[in-house]
């Protein structure tokens, strides 16, 4: 339960503060290659991903046996993101394992989170 609760709270306050800027200028995140692929500007790009760590918030609060997953794979991205200029070695590690925690979270709702029922239609 913990688990869920901090994988809904930390995403959601990350994603919000994307969009204040309050615990941190966000920005200096951004590895340099990923800033000049993105089509939009540097804080448009943050904007975005404060958005995408809402919606995973969400995903997990509503539904972890999946949602999980999507953070896993979203701190997998940050992580990569991190590793690929200097300066932030310190937050990959740790970002590597709250993906890590993700996982276990997402084992242990595939256990305790019933999976969603799709049932067909008769015509």
């Amino acid at each position: 339960m913990l688990l869920r609760i901090g994988f809904t709270a930390l995403p959601l306050v990350f994603g919000i503060d994307k969009f204040a800027n309050v615990l941190v200028h966000w920005d200096v995140y951004l590895a340099p290659w990923l800033d000049r692929l993105s089509p939009f500007s540097t804080r448009d790009t943050m904007l975005i991903i404060g958005a995408v760590e809402i919606v995973a918030a969400l995903a997990i609060a509503l539904k972890p046996r999946y949602g999980a997953y999507v953070v896993a794979a979203w701190l997998a991205g940050i992580v990569i993101n991190l590793l690929t200029f200097p300066g932030f070695y310190d937050v990959a590690l740790r970002d590597f394992g709250l993906l890590l925690a993700a996982l276990t979270l997402a084992r242990l709702a595939s256990v305790f989170d019933p999976a969603w029922k799709w049932r067909r239609q008769h015509s």
